[in-house]
């Protein structure tokens, strides 16, 4: 089966095999399957944005490549596609830990992914709100690499399918507990305490696939107990797609990070 098939096809049964386990095995009982912004999230986040911005980031790349010219130079077209899936993976997941780190200390960036935080129930789907102008500048990074190093075609779709099957994982609601392999491959019990409200400024547990990147950098935290509570620290996020869109461009002077609020309120 082509990876055009296999692809949306994988994606489907990890969301439906997550969203049993979510059930069987929660590790917020009062959460539910639909809860506050559901079909928010799944409609407007999951597929209305997802589609328009895939066509975007898709053209883009393609302009970047016809002034460029990049592909034609080939660079890792005669590796395996196995190890160009590998580089593209390793390559890619430390530098969303570090823009992700970015993102929490610069105001301007925070902007773009407050509306990710401001889920109040962290599960299956709680991945896919994000600004759509921090998808455009995360896809395009990850993305156009690929393209224009000159990769196989499979290695985009690949690497598309862990993206989002890996993305609802880390967010489930599922009581996972991976003991040594947390030290390496993150999971929800670690992620879950990146969207903390208790933790008031989200600066911890930061990557994505590799965990190994917040444990080398100091930035990993595992305690025993479980978060109080989920969301934004000192200011709320308004609820719904196009709400949370406009709230990004509001006026400097109001609160710009978890930071900020946090001083405005002491």
């Amino acid at each position: 089966m082509s990876w055009t098939l296999l692809s949306p096809l994988l994606i489907v049964v990890a969301a439906l095999v997550l969203i049993g386990l979510e059930r069987l095995l929660p590790y917020e009982p009062r959460q539910r399957l639909f809860r506050p912004e559901f079909w928010s999230d799944l409609l407007l986040y999951t597929f209305a944005q997802s589609y328009v911005l895939g066509l975007v980031i898709n053209q883009l790349i393609l302009w970047i490549d016809d002034a460029s010219g990049m592909s034609r130079w080939h660079v890792v077209t005669d590796w395996p596609v196995g190890l160009q899936f590998l580089f593209f993976f390793v390559t890619h997941d430390l530098y969303i830990y570090v823009f992700h780190r970015l993102q929490h200390r610069v105001p301007v960036l925070w902007r773009l992914h407050e509306a990710h935080h401001s889920t109040t129930d962290v599960d299956w789907l709680s991945g896919s709100r994000s600004h759509a102008l921090e998808i455009l500048v995360n896809q395009t990074i990850e993305f156009a690499p690929i393209v224009l190093l000159g990769a196989h075609p499979d290695v985009a779709l690949m690497k598309g399918t862990l993206d989002a099957v890996w993305g609802m994982y880390i967010h489930s609601n599922i009581n996972v507990r991976a003991g040594w392999l947390q030290f390496v491959l993150n999971g929800p019990e670690m992620h879950r305490w990146h969207h903390a409200k208790e933790v008031e400024d989200g600066h911890l547990n930061y990557a994505t696939k590799l965990a190994l990147w917040d444990w080398l950098f100091g930035t990993a935290y595992l305690p025993r107990h479980k978060p109080a509570a989920y969301g934004m620290y000192g200011y709320d996020v308004p609820p719904g797609y196009l709400a949370q869109f406009v709230f990004a461009f509001r006026p400097f002077s109001r609160p710009l990070s978890p930071r900020s609020s946090l001083r405005k309120a002491s």
